[in-house]
């Protein structure tokens, strides 16, 4: 039987060279760190080299953490004009992750990027989220952070997206199936194979559920007092449901919107912050866990308008934001209310947390988790008070509008006060010259539609 994988301290390599000793069947090696997409960008290594090569670690581009979504360098970037140098890519800690979907037995080493100094690079997304960490560890404080991710399975013959077949009964399935367990029952063989995979490589995957389009789900991902190990799950889950599904002919998705008629695909990120003593900051029994609470509702609000652009990375991303559904258009909070873009759930107030809602499941979760964390920090620091929850039932538009179009959200982003507090000054500029370039190019090409309503009519 295949056992858990175990965690690796980044600067001993031994762990590593001995589980490289016990598969002596292993064919290949990938390492590889994520990109600003969170794609997963490195090498394929021969076995014998693995060990010398992660010893010293493996030089890698540092331009290669600030891709666009095609694999392309970021035009006028002043990583290229100093002549796109290399940096030297670290174990994380995490991993090797077996990929049992290849046709022979391979795994992945995930690393992180520093520059040839040691310096942690800015444009790694990794390092992105653990700025975040730094400044809460110099406040006190310790994040507790688990999220809960929404992904299409889909017939991966079809030339436009389609839900898949049923296994159990050989039709396309067609009804919107919120927590149907025969619709989540046709697929167990590719469940078992998924929980199997994750528990090998120590991801806390909880309860599956069928959501509310054909051939959409959701995987809780059980929280934790390690934020970076919790953005680390939910990135290589992602990468297992992906690997998972083709071995069982199928595709995923974790398109924001791949069904313009139907639900789309989240990222709820639900967070709370535990003090040197491990208690809940939350835990509202108290009036003074109620404020601080408050405080960091107002920072995930305040932050939100222009931190869309991480939490809607995509063209795609902002059909999933509209007004009336599950994916909130405005920054408001309520209690219990899964329409505001923050949720307080109920239950035990020892348990008691933000749950953040407004972000796809194309987003890096990385980055996401970076700026949920971030502005709660920020609202703490600040002391500022929430505005008025949302009433029960209530109409949802209140609060500042996010972001409708992706221009918008590159612009908002780029100048924001708010963001410079979480995010590297570099960081920034890169990101969202990434994404005015893929905007750039998204608008220079004609589609069909344009064509056939223009060419012949005006």
């Amino acid at each position: 039987m295949t056992q858990p994988t175990p965690s690796f301290d980044t600067e001993d390599t031994a762990a590593l060279q001995a589980w490289f000793q016990a598969r002596t069947g292993l064919s290949s090696l990938r390492v590889a760190i994520c990109d600003f997409n969170g794609c997963f960008r490195g090498k394929r290594l021969p076995v014998p080299e693995a060990s010398a090569a992660l010893s010293g670690g493996v030089r890698m581009p540092l331009t290669l953490a600030a891709q666009d979504i095609w694999g392309r360098d970021i035009a006028g970037s002043g990583l290229l004009a100093a002549g796109d140098a290399d940096g030297i890519a670290h174990p994380t800690g995490r991993g090797p992750f077996e990929m049992a979907w290849l046709g022979s037995p391979t795994a992945l080493v995930p690393l992180w990027l520093f520059s040839e100094d040691g310096t942690p690079s800015p444009f790694d997304p990794r390092h992105a989220l653990n700025r975040v960490l730094s400044r809460a560890a110099s406040m006190g404080l310790t994040p507790v952070v688990g999220t809960e991710l929404e992904f299409h399975l889909l017939d991966p013959e079809a030339l436009c997206p389609a839900p898949p077949r049923s296994p159990t009964t050989g039709r396309r399935l067609i009804a919107d199936g919120i927590h149907a367990l025969d619709e989540l029952d046709g697929f167990e063989a590719f469940f078992d194979d998924l929980y199997r995979a994750a528990e090998v490589a120590g991801i806390p995957a909880a309860a599956a559920i069928a959501e509310g389009s054909p051939g959409q789900f959701e995987v809780t991902l059980r929280h934790g007092a390690d934020a970076l190990k919790a953005a680390d799950d939910a990135v290589y889950l992602k990468w297992l449901i992906r690997g998972t599904a083709r071995r069982h002919g199928l595709a995923a998705t974790f398109m924001a919107k791949p069904y313009y008629t139907a639900a789309g695909n989240g990222f709820h990120v639900h967070a709370s912050l535990l003090d040197a003593d491990g208690r809940n900051l939350f835990d509202d029994r108290d009036p003074q866990g109620a404020a601080r609470l408050g405080h960091a509702v107002a920072g995930a609000l305040a932050a939100m308008p222009e931190m869309t652009l991480v939490l809607a990375p995509h063209l795609n991303s902002y059909r999933r934001l509209q007004e009336g559904a599950h994916a909130p258009t405005h920054a408001n909070w309520a209690r219990e209310n899964r329409f505001a873009a923050v949720r307080i759930p109920g239950g035990d107030a020892t348990a008691r947390r933000v749950e953040y809602r407004v972000a796809g499941a194309d987003a890096n979760p990385y980055l996401v988790i970076a700026g949920v964390l971030g502005s709660m920090l920020s609202g703490m620091e600040d002391e500022t008070a929430p505005p008025a929850a949302l009433s029960p039932g209530g109409e949802t538009a209140q609060g500042a509008p996010l972001a409708v179009r992706w221009s918008d959200a590159i612009k908002a982003f780029r100048g924001s006060a708010a963001v410079a507090r979480v995010f590297d000054p570099a960081f920034v500029a890169m990101f969202a010259d990434a994404k005015a370039q893929e905007l750039a190019r998204f608008e220079a090409r004609m589609s069909e539609f344009e064509l056939r309503s223009y060419l012949e009519v005006v």
